[in-house]
C-alpha cells in the first residue's frame, strides 16, 4: 500500500529567476530616468509588457540607447523646462517599453505607439531609428510626435478635456475607416488636421496637441490654409486644446512648441551625443 509522506519545506524556492547583470546603459538609465523621475525604461524583451496580438522583437541595443536619449532630451527635459520638474515627476508615464518592429494592423495601418492607463508608453519600430534620426520631420513623424500624442492621452485620462471639443465635429468621426477613401484624403476639408484624427475625439484631441507643438507655425498655418471651410473647425478645436493646456496644466502651447523645435534642431545638428552612456 502507498501512503503520503510529509517532507519538511525547504527554505529556498524551486523557482529561479535569471538575474540581469547591469551594463553601462542600465546604470545610465537609473541615473537619468529611475532616480530623478521613477521612470522604468524597458528595452529588453518582456513577455508581460508585449501585446500578444502582434509579432514583436526587442530593439537593437545601440538604437535603444539613442531612443533613450531622444526621449530624455526631446520630451522629459522639455516638460521640465516648460512646466517644471514637479509636473514631469507627477504626470509623465512611469514606463517606456521599446520594441524593435512596428505593430501592423489588418487594415494596413501601423501602430507607432500606445499609452496604457496613464502608466506606460509603448514605442515601436525602434530598429528603424537610424533611417530617421538626422531628419527632424521624419524623426517627428515616426517617434517624437507619438510620445507627445500618447502623453496627451495620459493628461486627458488624469483630467478630462471639455465635452464641447467632441461637439465641434461630432458627426465626423469614422472609427477605423479613417484610413480608407474618401476619409484619408478629405480630412482637412472635414475639419480634421490629420486623417487619424477622425478615429474618435480622444485621438483628435491628441493629434491637434502633438501636431501643433512638434511643427513650426508656418507648417501649421499652411496646412490649415488647405482646409478651406474646414479651417473653422480645426481652429475652434485648437482654441479648446490651447485653453485646456493653459487652464488645466499651466502650459502655454507656443512656449512648449518653441522648446521642442529648439531641441529638435539641436539633435539634427549633432549637438546631442545620442550614444554616450557615461555618468560623468
Amino acid at each position: 500500500m502507498n501512503s503520503c509522506q510529509e517532507e519538511p519545506l525547504k527554505k529556498d524556492s524551486v523557482i529561479t529567476v535569471d538575474k540581469i547583470q547591469q551594463n553601462d546603459f542600465d546604470k545610465w538609465l537609473t541615473a537619468n530616468f529611475v532616480n530623478p523621475y521613477n521612470i522604468d525604461f524597458v528595452y529588453r524583451f518582456s513577455m508581460n509588457e508585449s501585446d500578444m496580438n502582434y509579432y514583436t522583437i526587442p530593439p537593437k541595443y545601440d538604437l535603444a540607447v539613442k531612443m533613450a536619449h531622444l526621449v530624455k532630451y526631446l520630451c522629459v527635459d522639455t516638460y521640465d523646462e516648460v512646466a517644471g520638474i514637479s509636473f514631469t515627476r507627477a504626470y509623465f508615464p512611469k514606463m517606456f517599453f521599446l520594441i524593435g518592429e512596428w505593430e501592423y494592423r489588418n487594415n494596413g495601418t501601423i501602430i507607432l505607439g500606445t499609452a496604457e492607463g496613464g502608466r506606460k508608453i509603448l514605442l515601436s519600430g525602434i530598429n528603424y531609428l537610424d533611417e530617421f534620426v538626422d531628419d527632424a520631420e521624419e524623426l517627428n513623424y515616426w517617434y517624437i510626435k507619438t510620445i507627445h500624442h500618447e502623453f496627451t492621452h495620459i493628461l486627458n485620462q488624469t483630467r478630462p478635456y471639455p465635452s464641447e471639443f467632441k461637439q465641434v465635429t461630432g458627426n465626423g468621426y469614422v472609427a477605423d475607416n479613417w484610413s480608407k477613401e474618401p476619409y484619408n484624403s478629405e480630412y482637412l476639408q472635414n475639419g480634421f488636421f490629420t486623417a487619424y484624427s477622425q478615429e474618435n475625439d480622444a485621438e483628435d484631441f491628441a493629434e491637434i496637441m502633438s501636431e501643433y507643438v512638434t511643427h513650426t507655425a508656418e507648417y501649421w498655418d499652411s496646412t490649415v490654409a488647405k482646409a478651406g471651410d474646414g479651417a473653422i473647425f480645426i481652429n475652434r478645436k485648437l482654441d479648446i486644446v490651447r485653453a485646456y493646456m493653459e487652464d488645466t496644466w499651466g502650459i502655454d502651447m507656443d512656449d512648449l512648441r518653441a522648446c521642442i523645435l529648439r531641441r529638435q534642431n539641436d539633435v539634427v545638428k549633432g549637438k546631442v551625443d545620442l550614444d554616450d552612456v557615461s555618468l560623468n
